[in-house]
This record gives structure tokens, sequence and C-alpha cells, in this order.
């Protein structure tokens, strides 16, 4: 028996498959399962309601809760988040885990995005025959096609090479899952796998224009343009990345400096900024194992009170005394200037340059919005995109209207050329902290790792201080358990 990596989510509940011939094999052995998953849209509906949760549930141990989890693990991988103890994510924080195929970190988002990809196969596959209105089931398969690009693309840049602007990018990258009937798949190429990528958003914003959503949880069409943009950007493409993130934070306003002040909560819904973020109720919480049991300041956790995140110092003092931002993070680590209503207890540690951005509930509940995507990344892209493409004036309006908004002693950018770039390159590291881009910044933009000169302890960090950008293990080893069970497989260099 070959072990299983995927559960299905169907009708909103888990459905285990078993005995499969080999590791993306997603079908369950009553195919009738599958089936009535889509008869109906209201099934059908069930389903992507299930896939939106999948984004919080646990699925195993404290470190495979949903996405947060990954998004850790890929800003442990930068320079810009410290881990000051042995413990929790320090595996991903040494760069040890991509390189062991049989790791615990190295096999949890291959797991988790193919899971994703194939419970939203089930719907792409199969709503068409649905019973129920076409408005209802456009909008439900626009959905699955964006959580299907979505999968990819977060697998591809872990696992794959480095997309090359202008480049043929034959370099291997992932199997590309459209069914859960093929089996043994090979890699396909980065270039083709970005294809399927822009193929199924092109599809969903097209799906979802019109379409209004219950709740941010849930996808909508600036989602989807927002996902484009993203994409967009990685491959190096500014003038489609500006014009999507322009559109997709159309009808969002950037937060108060009040609210930023306050850090990120159980409010995403209420602020005008967030596009996408999972929402924890109090009786689907994973009490220690959410975001927010890590990533929070106040939350009562041994993580938490031991290993507090904190900022690269050299960042730090980057933002200027002004800035909002300056106050989520306390160079002293006595943070005496938190939120009202908010309390450490005597046991919290206190390291210098630890982060008060993310807020709990309190002392004894860790719920935490997760957050996926705000209209700030959006200024962010379409200025960094306008910059790269030597479109310096409007480049440095957009991040005008982003970095006055976090800073009103801010003055518009008289910076050009690279010196533009490296400016919002610098409020891209400040306003994203903490929310999964890091290593994907410097993966896609080819450069080092570079951690020397700040806060960081190099014993901590397996003396892993500079990575050069073209080390093998920006490419993570595919998981053993999908060499083994795949004879149509590559594994990376080793």
């Amino acid at each position: 028996m070959k072990k299983i990596i995927y559960s299905l989510l169907i009708v909103g509940g888990l459905l285990s498959t078993s005995c499969n011939k080999e590791y993306l094999d997603t079908i369950p052995t009553d195919q009738v399962s599958a089936a009535s998953a889509v008869a109906t849209t209201g099934n059908a509906l069930s389903l992507l309601n299930g896939i939106h949760r999948s984004l919080y549930i646990r699925k195993g141990s404290q470190g495979k809760v949903g996405v947060g989890s990954l998004y850790i693990n890929i800003d442990c991988m930068g320079e810009d988040q410290i881990v000051h103890r042995e413990q929790w994510f320090n595996r991903v924080y040494k760069w040890t885990n991509g390189r062991i195929a049989t790791d615990f970190y190295t096999e949890y988002p291959w797991r988790f995005y193919y899971e994703i990809i194939a419970n939203a196969n089930i719907i792409i596959n199969g709503i068409d025959g649905a019973e129920g209105p076409q408005d209802e089931k456009a909008a439900i398969k626009s959905q699955a096609l964006v959580y299907r690009a979505w999968g990819h693309y977060q697998i591809v840049q872990i696992y794959g090479g480095r997309y090359k602007r202008g480049g043929g990018n034959t370099q291997l990258g992932i199997p590309i899952k459209l069914n859960n009937v093929d089996l043994n798949l090979s890699r396909s190429s980065v270039e083709d796998v970005y294809a399927q990528i822009n193929s199924d958003l092109d599809a969903a914003i097209a799906g979802l224009n019109g379409y209004t959503r219950t709740n941010k949880s849930h996808l909508n069409a600036s989602v989807a343009k927002g996902l484009k943009a993203r994409v967009a950007l990685t491959q190096g493409d500014w003038s489609t990345a500006a014009t999507m993130a322009a559109d997709a934070r159309t009808g969002y306003s950037l937060m108060s400096q009040a609210t930023y002040a306050n850090g990120f909560r159980l409010e995403s819904e209420s602020n005008p900024e967030f596009m996408w973020a999972s929402q924890l109720i109090a009786d689907q919480t994973d009490k220690w194992g959410n975001f927010g049991a890590y990533m929070s300041r106040n939350f009562s956790s041994s993580a938490i009170r031991g290993n507090p995140r904190s900022i690269n110092s050299l960042l730090y003092d980057k933002i200027t005394a002004t800035d909002v931002r300056k106050g989520l993070w306390d160079p002293t680590g006595q943070h005496l200037n938190l939120p009202p209503g908010v309390s450490l207890l005597s046991s919290h540690s206190r390291w210098p340059y630890t982060s008060q951005k993310f807020i709990a509930v309190d002392n004894g509940d860790s719920r935490v919005d997760v957050p996926h995507m705000r209209a700030a990344e959006m200024y962010l892209i379409e200025a960094e995109a306008l910059a790269r493409n030597g479109q310096d004036a409007l480049a440095a309006q957009v991040l005008y209207t982003l970095a006055v908004s976090r800073d009103s002693a801010y003055t518009l950018s008289t910076n050009t050329g690279d010196d533009l770039v490296d400016e919002i390159m610098i409020q891209r590291r400040v306003e994203l902290w903490g929310e999964g881009f890091r290593f994907y910044d410097l993966k896609r933009l080819n450069v080092d790792l570079d951690r020397r000169g700040a806060n960081h302890v190099a014993a901590l960090a397996n003396n892993n201080l500079l990575i050069p950008a073209n080390d093998i293990r920006w490419e993570w080893l595919i998981p053993q358990g999908e060499i083994d069970a795949n004879p149509n497989m590559v594994q990376n260099p080793i």
C-alpha cells in the first residue's frame, strides 16, 4: 500500500483515499462520492467551502495547520524574520529541510497544495453537468480555477526552477494536475506550468465578472486579478503585472494609520484593505496550531513565549521614525507600546526587535485572520513593475500613495532606475513582513540570501547567513513518497 498524502473534501467533509497507485492519484475508491459532490450546485458549494476551510485546518501536527504554516516557512527562509531558539520551524530557518526528501517540512507544501488542486479538479471537471443555475455554476467553477492556479503557482516556486524573464524556461517545473484520473505524471517545464496557471486565471477572471462573494474568505474577480498580477511579476511581465494589480485593488482602500497601529487581528472583513483572508471562528479554531499561535505577540503558547518573531535589525533601521509601521516592532523587546487592551504575561520572552504586527484575541485565544492578499501588495506590485519597465514617474506616484498612507511625512520619491526599485523593495519587505513572500521574492529576482550584519545568530541559522542565488538549495527536493510511487518523477539535483 503506497503512502497516501491527499484527502478529498467531499461535500465539505473529509473523505480519505486508500490504496492508490501513485502519489498524485487522488481518486476516491468510490467514484460516486466525487460525482455526488458536484451533482448539484449546493453540493459543489459545500465542496468549495471545504476548500476555503482547508486553508486553516490541521493536517497532522501543529506545523501542518493550513497555509499559515507555509507562510511562516517561506518567511523563515528569508533574511527578514529572526528565529531566537532551537525550536519551531528551525529546519526551514537553517535551510536544511528542503534538501531532505523525507523531511516533514519538505513534504507538507507538496501535499497541501496538490490536495487543494485535487479538490478543485472535482469541481472544474464535474460542475458543468450539475443541477442548478448557470451563474452559480460559473462562480463556483471559477473559484475552483483560482485555487488550481494558486496551487500550481505555489508549488512551482518551491520545487521548480526559477522563471527566467525572456528565457525559454525549459527547466523542470512540476506535474500539471488537471484531473484526478491521469496517473504517474511527469514534471512539465516551468514555461508550461506558468502557461497553465495563466490559462486558469484568465478563465476565472472572466467567470467571476459580476460575481459578489459572501465574505473575504471566498474568492472574486479582484482576487483572481491580484493572483494574475503576482504571477506576471514572477515572470517579469511588467505590463501585465502593473495593469492587473491596478485593476485588482479597485474598490479597496488602504487602512488608516490608527487601524494599522492596532495590529492585524480578526478584522479582515471590516478592514477596507484586505482582499482575501481566512477568517477563523471560535468553533473552528486550532488553538495551538493557528497562524496566530506562532505569529501573534500576545498568545500564551510555548512557541510565542519562548521564540517570539523578530524583524531583521538592518531592515528595521530603514523604517523612518514617522512611519506607523515602525511601531509594529520593538527594538527593546519590552513592548511598552502595545495597543490598548493587549497584554503580555511575565513568561513571554522579551527579545529585541520582536513583532507586534499580529495580535491574537487574547492570551488564551490564538485566532488571527490569516492574510492572503491586501491592496497594499497590489500597489507594491504595480510600483515595482512600472519601475522595472522604466516608467519611473508613474512608479514613484504609485509608491507615494502607499507610503504616505503609512508615513504622513513621506514625500514623493525623486529616485530613478535601480535606486527607485531598491526603495520599492524596502517598502515591500517592511509592508509584507510575516505574510509569506520573502523567499519567493529572493528566488524570482535571483538575489542572494544575505543575513550578515543583522541580529541573526549564526549558530541557530546553521551558519547559513549567505546563500548565493545559484545554490541548488533554492529548489527543494521532490518528496520521497512521490519519487517512490511515480516512476516518471525526476528528482532535483542533490
